[in-house]
């Protein structure tokens, strides 16, 4: 796109928020969208493979269901993907439903994609966790008056996750199951 492409490790800030908002900081609004079109081109073949599962993640959410806990998936990401991205790693089994955003940008607002999410389900806010790694899975929770856990092991900082309001957190996927009691 003709704009400086920053290391690889200056770009962690775009994991997590919506495609086009971080686009609209890298580029500029006027080519957000074109730069949105330019990443999808190849994420949709490749990239979304490249994905690396956390140690013990499988092995978590076979815990958490085993015991009976109702898991759902509510990412940023377009459902069309994340399926696709669970499908590959086997993980769909662990999940009732898996919520995402649509392609044209509906509901990438983790707030009205959690609000869309309780309300399929009929779930209210104050009974359920939502689980995450980034400001933007903290501050969609507060608002949805849903409790956070802030995994620590994610893309996100401790910092960034207490200045969204988070205040529980899981070190390491063995600790969601502990972490997810002592919230109940």
């Amino acid at each position: 796109m003709g704009a400086p492409v920053p290391e690889k490790d200056a770009l962690e800030w775009c994991i997590g928020p919506p495609l086009f908002e971080s686009f609209e900081k890298l580029v500029g609004v006027e080519r957000s969208e074109e730069g949105v079109v330019l990443y999808r081109e190849r994420f949709g073949d490749v990239g979304l493979f490249e994905n690396e599962l956390y140690a013990g993640v499988p092995a978590a959410l076979s815990s958490l269901v085993a015991a009976g806990t109702r898991l759902f998936v509510a990412s940023s990401k377009p459902k069309v993907y994340v399926d696709r991205i669970l499908d590959h790693f086997d993980l769909t089994r662990h999940f009732e439903e898996v919520y995402g955003s649509e392609l044209d940008g509906t509901r990438t607002d983790k707030r009205e994609l959690l609000f869309y999410a309780l309300a399929e389900e009929g779930v209210p806010g104050t009974e359920a966790t939502m689980i995450g790694d980034r400001g933007v899975d903290a501050v969609g929770a507060v608002h949805n008056g849903m409790a956070f856990l802030g995994v620590l092991y994610g893309y996100g900082s401790r910092e960034e996750l207490e200045r969204a309001g988070a205040n529980h957190f899981a070190a390491s996927p063995d600790d969601l199951f502990a972490s997810l009691a002592g919230r109940s």
